[in-house]
C-alpha cells in the first residue's frame, strides 16, 4: 500500500492563473494507485448559493479507480458539466478498454441525475452504488427523468448502509458509510483502504478553483474551509459530529472531497477545526428549529441562507427536511426549540402535505410566546406562505421578520435578506434570553462584572462607517474598534461582530471603504447607522454618496475616507478583526477633528 499519494499531471502549489485559462475545463490526473481524478472546473462562481459568495471558482471532483476486474466512478459532475466530463472520461476509458461497472454516489440531486441519465445510456449494465435515502431520492426522479430510458424496468440500485463492502480488484476492497445530513439526507462516504483515500463528498471541501490538487500549503485554504463550514456544516453540526465519529473507524491518507483540493497535508488540522467548529454550534444555548420542504430546491436554498443568518448570531439552528423525516422528529425538535421558522413551496395553490403536518404539530407542541417565522419560494402566487403565516398570527404567535416571498430563483440580494432576517431573528432570542438573565441575577459576581466593563469602556476608538460593496449587494456599519496597524504597507484593523450584515463582505481579498468622521458632525451619521434595518434595506439611502475606484459607496459627510483591502481576518470571540491594507485615501475637510466614540461601558458599543 503506498503511504505517499501522488499527482503526476499537476503541481500541488497552484501557479499564477492565465487570464487566457478557458472559463471551464476538466483536469485530470493520478491520486493513487489506480485512482484518477477528474476536476471539472469553473474559474467564476457558479451559482447563486452563498458557499460561493467568495467567488474564487469551484471544481466539481469525480473519481475513477479501476481495479483489476472492475472500474467505478465517483460522483459524476452536475448538468452544466455533462459534456465537458464526458470528452474527458470517454477516450480514458476507451484507451484502457474499459468500461464503467459502477457509480457511486456521495449525495444526489435532480442536476445529478441528468447526468446520471447520460452515463446509462452509455453504460447500460452499470450498477448505481448509493444510500438507502438517496436510492428513494432517486426513484422520484423516476417518470420526470429515467423512465423513457430505462424502459419501464427499475433503477439498477445497490443501496449500502455501512456493513457492506465492494471488491473492485488489486485490493480495492471499498467499504461504505452513510453520512445523512438535512442538506443531504442521502450521503455516503467511501473508503479504499488500498489507495486509504476517503472519498467524503461534501465533507472539507472548499469552492476554491486553482491548478493544485492537493493541499501543500494548506495554511492559505483555512479561511476558504471556514467559510464552507459556516454556509453548509454549522446548521447541522449535530449531524457533522456524527458523521465525524464514523470517520475515525478508518486510517485515510487524504480526504478526497467532492470540490476544491484533496486534503492531506492539513488532514489533521482540519478535522480537529471541524469538531471545533460543531462544538461551538452544539453549546450554543438557543436553539431554533428551521421546518421546511423544497420541492425544486430553491426553498431549500432560502433555508440555508436563513440559517447562516441565525448561526452567525451565536444561536443553533436545527435544520429539518419534514419531507424526508417522521412526525415524531418534528415533534421532539418542536418542543425542544426557542424558537421556530417554517419554509414551504407552493404546489397546485396549496402547501405539500408534509409542511401541512409539520405546521398543525408546531401549533400544538410550541408554546404561542415562542418567536416563529415563515419563508417560501413559488412559481405563479405563493399561497403556501399566507396560508402558514395567517395560521401562525391567528394562534397568536409573533413573527420575529416579514415573512420572506421568492418568486423562481434567490438572486444574491434575496440571498442577502434571507441572511439578515435570520441573524434578526436570532439576535431577538438572545435579547430577550438577556433581559431574563439580568432580572434573575443579583450577585457580588456581576457587580463586580459591572466594575471591570466600565473600565474596558474607557479604551477610545474613532468614529468611522464601513461601507463595502461586491456586485449588487451593499452595506456599511458604524465602526469605532479601529486602529492603525502598520506603516509599510499601511494598514490598519477593524472589528467586525459577526452578526453583522456587512461581515460576509469583508473576506479575504475584498475591498471597503472606511469613512471617518467629523467631531461635531457625527451625530447624523451616527443615528442613521445605529437605527434598526429592516432585512434586505438600502443602509444608503438619504446619504450624499460619491464612489471609489471599486464602486464603493463613500460618504460626503465624512472628513474623510481609505479605500482598502482586505489582507487577513482572526477569529476573536463574537469578532473577526480584519487586517487590511490601505490602497488610497482623501481627506474632504482639513479643519475639523476626528470624532472619538467615549462610553460608560464595555458591554456594548
Amino acid at each position: 500500500m503506498p503511504e505517499t499519494l501522488s499527482s503526476s499531471l499537476s503541481p500541488n502549489v497552484s501557479p499564477s492563473l492565465s487570464p487566457n485559462l478557458p472559463p471551464r475545463d476538466v483536469q485530470r490526473a493520478i491520486v493513487g494507485v489506480d485512482t484518477q481524478i477528474f476536476r471539472c472546473r469553473s474559474w467564476n462562481r457558479l451559482r447563486f448559493e452563498l458557499e460561493y459568495a467568495l467567488e474564487r471558482g469551484t471544481t466539481a471532483n469525480s473519481y475513477l479507480i479501476q481495479g483489476a476486474d472492475q472500474c467505478a466512478l465517483f460522483d459524476p459532475p452536475g448538468e452544466s458539466f455533462t459534456q465537458l466530463f464526458w470528452d474527458a472520461l470517454e477516450p480514458e476509458l476507451r484507451s484502457m478498454g474499459r468500461s464503467i461497472d459502477f457509480i457511486i454516489l456521495g449525495h444526489i440531486n435532480p442536476n445529478r441525475a441528468v447526468t446520471l441519465k447520460f452515463l446509462l445510456e452509455r453504460f447500460p449494465k452499470v450498477t448505481i452504488v448509493c444510500s438507502n435515502p438517496a436510492g428513494k431520492i432517486l426513484e422520484s426522479f423516476y417518470e420526470e427523468t429515467f423512465k423513457d430510458l430505462l424502459q419501464g424496468e427499475p433503477l439498477p440500485l445497490r443501496v449500502m448502509r455501512g456493513d457492506e463492502t465492494l471488491s473492485l480488484g488489486n485490493g480495492h476492497d471499498l467499504q461504505f458509510s452513510p453520512i445523512p445530513t438535512p442538506r443531504w439526507p442521502g450521503g455516503l462516504a467511501t473508503y479504499d483502504p488500498c489507495t486509504r483515500l476517503l472519498f467524503t463528498d461534501k465533507f472539507f471541501a472548499i469552492h476554491h478553483c486553482n491548478a493544485a490538487i492537493f493541499d501543500q500549503g494548506w495554511t492559505q485554504y483555512l479561511e476558504d474551509h471556514r467559510y464552507y463550514f459556516d454556509c453548509l456544516m454549522a446548521p447541522q453540526a449535530r449531524q457533522v459530529a456524527n458523521a465525524l465519529d464514523r470517520f475515525q473507524d478508518y486510517r485515510p491518507l487524504a480526504y478526497a472531497p467532492g470540490h476544491g483540493l484533496l486534503v492531506r497535508f492539513g488532514q489533521r488540522e482540519i478535522t480537529i477545526a471541524y469538531r471545533q467548529w460543531c462544538q461551538q454550534q452544539q453549546d450554543q444555548p438557543l436553539m431554533v428549529a428551521l421546518i421546511y420542504a423544497s420541492a425544486y430546491g430553491n426553498t431549500g436554498i432560502l433555508a440555508q441562507a436563513i440559517a447562516q443568518g441565525i448561526t452567525k448570531a451565536g444561536v443553533r439552528v436545527e435544520p429539518l427536511n419534514c419531507e424526508l423525516c417522521s412526525t415524531e422528529e418534528i415533534r421532539a425538535l418542536a418542543e425542544q426549540c426557542d424558537g421556530v421558522i417554517l419554509g414551504s413551496p407552493t404546489l397546485g395553490g396549496h402547501a405539500p402535505t408534509p409542511v401541512q403536518t409539520a405546521l398543525g404539530i408546531v401549533l400544538a407542541t410550541v408554546p404561542k410566546d415562542k418567536l416563529a417565522g415563515v419563508f417560501g419560494s413559488f412559481g405563479w402566487s405563493g399561497e403556501a406562505i399566507d396560508l402558514i403565516e395567517g395560521k401562525l398570527k391567528d394562534s397568536g404567535y409573533s413573527l420575529g421578520f416579514e415573512s420572506i416571498r421568492v418568486k423562481f430563483k434567490p438572486d444574491d440580494r434575496i440571498l442577502k435578506t434571507c441572511e439578515e432576517a435570520g441573524t434578526d431573528f436570532a439576535q431577538t432570542l438572545k435579547k430577550a434570553k438577556k433581559r431574563a438573565d439580568r432580572q434573575a441575577s443579583t450577585t457580588l459576581a456581576d457587580a463586580q462584572e459591572a466594575n471591570t466593563q466600565q473600565a474596558i469602556g474607557r479604551l477610545l476608538g474613532s468614529l468611522c462607517v464601513l461601507t463595502a460593496q461586491k456586485g449588487e449587494v451593499a452595506s456599511g456599519m458604524l465602526a469605532s474598534w479601529v486602529s492603525q496597524a502598520t506603516f509599510n504597507p499601511p494598514g490598519l484593523t477593524v472589528a467586525v461582530a459577526k452578526d453583522r450584515a456587512v461581515e460576509s463582505l469583508t473576506h479575504r481579498g475584498d475591498y471597503f471603504v472606511l469613512n471617518i468622521l467629523a467631531q461635531g458632525r457625527d451625530l447624523p451619521l451616527q443615528k442613521h447607522f445605529l437605527k434598526p434595518f429592516p432585512p434586505g434595506a438600502d443602509r444608503f439611502e438619504g446619504l450624499d454618496l460619491e464612489r471609489s475606484s471599486r464602486n464603493i459607496p463613500v460618504i460626503k459627510e465624512a472628513l474623510g475616507y481609505l479605500e482598502c483591502q482586505v489582507s487577513d481576518r482572526m477569529e476573536c470571540g463574537d469578532h473577526w478583526v480584519v487586517y487590511a491594507t490601505i490602497e488610497q485615501g482623501k481627506v474632504w475637510d482639513e479643519t475639523s477633528r476626528t470624532a472619538v466614540h467615549y462610553r460608560k461601558t464595555g458591554s456594548r458599543y
